[in-house]
């Protein structure tokens, strides 16, 4: 079994709070990581049509038999349970009372944040990252991109073909058309591939717009409601105004290679070789995996990227601290010092925001030049940690 990061984090805040929530995209691996964590916490399925029942027709018996250290798994099924949550847990004041997680994340946080502001630690699981792979790491930076990090697929023998068509299926009808009430799903489907087709790209709302068939309103809407299923998230551009940090075109990442992969039609490692798109997927990869270490720290993550007015851009920016921290990723197999080009000139521009500066590329061996340090895509487990 794969150990995950997050783990001594949500333990430690079930010391400080008396409610955990645990959020994340379908199949992440919340409700084995929560009944291997807290092994001696009764476990709730709300899927189960009694227990939902149970709970939302009788909130105060159903939390008098639940009374402490239970996991509410699908907790957002039962919204009508959240305000009784918040009494029983004022009344009680038992840190690590009752952990909730459910694949329906903007229904969860909506009742999490209109009942249980204050009381809840709220923590976000995404896919395996590099870290916890570990020796499963994928050999490659290809097999990398195209497996991704879903559980299932490390330990399950199932392949990437098998895995993401059920899982599309499952996300479109549980969360898109049920939750969302997206009528179309054939053009909710055909946005997420056109999505995929702008991994790594400035977001054009009204293009998007176009080349989907709906509106510019639509796109915003819809793109919140990947963010909300942990599809996909949005990179801004740093600048020292914060509003223009608001302003100025995000870019769009997958949360998940492996889906993004699928997305694209990309069906084998061998055919990313040759794909146009290689680079921007390799990106994608190594910011993501970045990201969620950063996530599975419980840490936050003011992540941006950079572009002067030439076009000039750095493809990460990360501030820790008063340590800022800048990346460039290639999807080369050669160490070159010309990577550092756009770190340099960020640097330049903003010499106050110190840090280390690294440049990730495809090869395996490491190298510490003068501009900064030079690694290995396999590396990026630990430059996260």
């Amino acid at each position: 079994m794969i150990s995950r990061l997050i783990t001594p984090h949500i333990l430690r805040l079930a010391q400080g709070f008396p409610i955990i929530s645990l959020t994340g995209p379908r199949q992440a691996g919340k409700t084995t990581l929560l009944r291997q964590a807290f092994p001696s916490y009764r476990y709730v399925n709300l899927e189960l049509p009694d227990l939902r029942a149970y709970a939302a027709e009788d909130p105060r018996a159903f939390l008098r038999e639940y009374d402490r250290f239970v996991i509410f798994d699908e907790a957002q099924r039962v919204p009508e349970l959240f305000s009784y949550l918040q009494g029983r847990t004022d009344e009680d004041r038992i840190m690590g009372q009752y952990i909730l997680s459910g694949s329906q994340n903007f229904l969860l946080l909506d009742a999490v944040s209109q009942s249980l502001a204050g009381r809840t630690a709220v923590l976000k699981l995404m896919p395996f990252s590099f870290a916890e792979l570990g020796p499963k790491l994928p050999g490659s930076p290809e097999q990398a991109m195209w497996q991704g990090g879903y559980p299932a697929l490390y330990d399950r023998p199932l392949t990437p073909a098998e895995l993401f068509p059920a899982y599309l299926e499952t996300y479109l009808e549980r969360d898109v058309r049920s939750i969302a009430q997206v009528q179309n799903l054939g053009a909710f489907r055909n946005f997420i591939r056109l999505c995929a087709g702008r991994t790594g790209q400035p977001l054009n709302y009204q293009s998007l717009a176009t080349e989907a068939g709906i509106t510019a309103a639509t796109v915003r809407k819809w793109i919140t409601l990947l963010e909300a299923s942990y599809l996909l998230f949005q990179l801004g551009p740093y600048y020292e105004n914060l509003n223009k940090r608001f302003v100025k075109s995000p870019k769009l990442y997958f949360w998940d290679t492996g889906l993004l992969c699928h997305l694209l039609g990309i069906t084998d490692p061998g055919q990313l070789g040759q794909y146009y798109g290689r680079s921007s997927i390799f990106e994608n990869m190594a910011i993501a995996e970045l990201l969620k270490q950063r996530l599975h720290r419980a840490a936050p993550v003011n992540s941006y990227f950079w572009r002067d007015h030439h076009h000039v851009e750095t493809d990460l920016i990360l501030q820790e601290g008063l340590q800022t921290l800048a990346y460039e990723f290639k999807f080369s197999f050669t160490a070159r010092s010309e990577y550092f080009k756009g770190i340099e000139r960020f640097r330049q521009a903003a010499p106050h925001l110190t840090g280390p500066s690294y440049a990730v590329y495809a090869g395996d061996e490491s190298q510490t030049r003068s501009q900064g340090k030079i690694l290995s895509w396999r590396q990026l487990g630990d430059a996260g940690a």
